[in-house]
């Protein structure tokens, strides 16, 4: 099992169906989880899953419409339940401030989580921890959407070929990567001598959006992008009215934006098949998953 996965917890739009639940994706990353949008059904999706509630550091809601948000009492009742021990953001935007605090204590419940709310109000760095950052972007929706950049920082990849061209070894090279530089026979050896950069990967999560530019900024060279396709081509009168995309609009955000692979989610119920969709993503984007509830998608492996 890949530990840098998208679970797919809820694919549907609007509606929910009998197949498909109200929107819900959990990104794990090494341990560490990210939920984005709980919708409805949120936590027996996780069950049904076999994800563990307890891995979720951060929650991250586009915006406040229903299917993207009407989890949320349930999750966090969820998590004070279960007593996680760390702290447990959740990022959205601050125009919808009273949106949030009406869910945060929707019911009665004994509060034992530590939650840090982090209204966002532009785009630019909202979260920073060692595993990675989370970046906000504004798109283009009525209420106020942002949608979420997960970005790994840059490591050192050492180039074992040139540490033995000049007798590094063992412990030696503990000490390189640790401070930087050693010397060696007289001579000072730099890290960046015998290295290089390893890229950080990169998640973008792109929802309720009309066509804009920060689809594509979200999804820049994104080892993976999550994009709504709610409408077929056919209906792009549609999807331009109500300020959403079309498969082909979200495939073109992926083909753009130099992304690696594509899920399409957030269906329309007028659709009972989707393959109508993906063939549409496909004709556009060479790597592109249709979302299914409970479909798990790995991170593509780190590049080169």
């Amino acid at each position: 099992m890949s530990s840098r996965e998208l679970v797919v917890l809820g694919s549907a739009s609007q509606t929910p169906t009998r197949h498909r639940n109200h929107n819900g994706y959990l990104l794990r990353w090494d341990g560490v989880s990210v939920l984005f949008d709980p919708g409805e059904g949120t936590q027996r999706q996780l069950l049904l899953a076999g994800a563990s509630p307890t891995s979720i550091h951060h929650v991250c809601i586009t915006h406040f419409h229903g299917d993207h948000c009407l989890g949320l009492p349930g999750m966090l009742q969820r998590l004070s339940l279960d007593r996680v021990p760390h702290p447990v953001e959740v990022l959205y935007p601050a125009s919808g401030q009273a949106y949030f605090d009406r869910l945060r204590h929707a019911s009665a419940y004994q509060d034992h989580l530590d939650v840090h709310p982090v209204p966002v109000t532009g785009n630019g760095r909202v979260s920073a921890g060692t595993a990675f950052a989370i970046e906000a972007v504004r798109l283009d929706h009525d209420p106020e959407c942002f949608g979420w950049r997960v970005v790994e920082p840059d490591g050192v990849h050492v180039l074992a070929e040139r540490l033995d061209a000049i007798g590094i070894h063992g412990p030696d090279v503990g000490r390189l990567l640790t401070e930087g530089a050693l010397v060696r026979d007289g001579v000072r050896v730099g890290l960046d001598g015998v290295s290089e950069v390893r890229r950080g990967q990169r998640m973008a999560f792109v929802m309720d959006t009309g066509i804009c530019d920060g689809a594509v900024e979200l999804a820049a060279d994104a080892d993976l992008v999550v994009c709504e396709a709610t409408f077929a081509s056919a209906d792009a009168g549609l999807a331009r009215r109500y300020r959403h995309l079309t498969a082909a609009d979200a495939a073109r955000v992926a083909r753009d934006a130099g992304a690696r692979r594509l899920v399409i989610t957030h269906f329309s119920q007028r659709y009972p098949d989707v393959r109508v969709l993906l063939d549409e993503a496909l004709a556009v984007f060479g790597d592109v998953v249709a979302a299914e509830d409970l479909l798990r998608v790995p991170v593509p492996i780190r590049r080169g």
